[in-house]
């Protein structure tokens, strides 16, 4: 079997984590990585052996079958577009774009140019949220009637992050709609939201939430109420439980250790994963392995663009609901600039 040739925009936090599960794949070669810091980008491609380029370099050289996209949100859609004109399949950390507009246009560029996407969705690939999937998708637990998603970060990100990423409903709380988007197996109707700013004073001061709540319902009339907050002093928060007929399903946190004291005073077990890094380490890469493997047999990729605009849609639309105090019903709902 021919390796496929990647590329990898970023040479940041997951640039790094993505480029260690190509080089070591077996079925592609890490070719080229690019990014503006030229520090970091020597330094990732001496480590495994990749060549430098840049942006330009990448898209001229028709050996490349593909990109995997980890660089900075704002140049997520200009790099999907040039990808789709250029025929080059595309894995992108989420964002797809900035803002709804830009999303909408780029996945509009990737429809019309056929191209293959995949989308780092990474819980989708994580085996506790797998199994979990499994065993809903076998009716362990009857039909689905009541889903509880719960992520905590242990602080909020730098007020400069956050301003990139565009606040929590688009940095976090997009991933918990795409979660229950996938355990549901359907599409919500309505979402009404509430939010605070509870962490930082920096974060009030320019409006950004922090702590956020809201309901999904589905067409079956099933909810999914997913809360979010910027601070948990006891690590990386990530549980899920579920409702149905005949039972009820949860994941739990994945401690550090499984060592646990037992006194006189209690049985104390140790605190979470202390952030995404250590927590989703298995499905970062999952994913970047499912990506390849799809390429390689021509199969369907997922999560894709339309998981990504759907999931986006839904957190604009949480926006709103915070904004207006109401529900938003999401048939055919986009936000006044769209």
């Amino acid at each position: 079997m021919t390796k496929l040739k990647i590329a990898l925009f970023g040479a940041g936090r997951m640039g790094v984590i993505h480029a260690r599960t190509v080089a070591g794949h077996e079925n592609a070669e890490l070719a080229f990585i690019a990014d503006p810091n030229v520090e970091a980008r020597d330094r990732l491609a001496k480590r495994h052996g990749a060549q430098v380029t840049d942006t330009d370099g990448v898209f001229a050289d028709r050996s490349i079958d593909a990109v995997i996209i980890a660089s900075a949100a704002s140049t997520h859609a200009d790099l999907i577009e040039r990808a789709a004109a250029t025929g080059k399949a595309v894995f992108c950390e989420k964002p797809i774009g900035r803002g709804y507009a830009q999303v909408k246009r780029a996945v509009a560029t990737v429809e019309e140019a056929s191209i293959s996407f995949m989308l780092g969705f990474n819980r989708r690939f994580d085996p506790h949220f797998g199994r979990l999937a499994r065993q809903l998708e076998d009716g362990d637990i009857g039909a689905l009637e009541l889903a509880v998603l719960t992520s905590r970060d242990p602080a909020p990100p730098p007020i400069a992050y956050v301003r990139e990423a565009g606040g929590i409903f688009r940095e976090t709380t997009v991933h918990d709609i795409d979660v229950a988007r996938w355990l549901f197996a359907e599409d919500p109707v309505s979402v009404f939201a509430a939010a605070s700013a509870m962490t930082s004073e920096e974060l009030r001061a320019e409006g950004f939430a922090d702590t956020v709540a809201l309901t999904l319902t589905m067409p079956s009339g099933a909810l999914a109420i997913i809360n979010n907050s910027w601070r948990s002093a006891y690590g990386y928060d990530q549980r899920v439980e579920v409702h149905g007929a005949s039972g009820m399903l949860r994941l739990e946190n994945v401690p550090r250790s499984t060592v646990a004291r037992a006194g006189y005073d209690g049985i104390v077990t140790d605190v979470p994963e202390p952030f995404f890094t250590e927590r989703y380490g298995e499905a970062y890469a999952a994913e970047i392995d499912a990506f390849i493997g799809g390429l390689a047999t021509g199969d369907s990729l997922k999560p894709d663009h339309c998981d990504g605009f759907e999931a986006l849609r839904i957190a604009e639309a949480a926006v709103h609901s915070v904004t207006t105090g109401a529900p938003v019903m999401l048939k055919d709902w986009e936000p006044d600039d769209a």
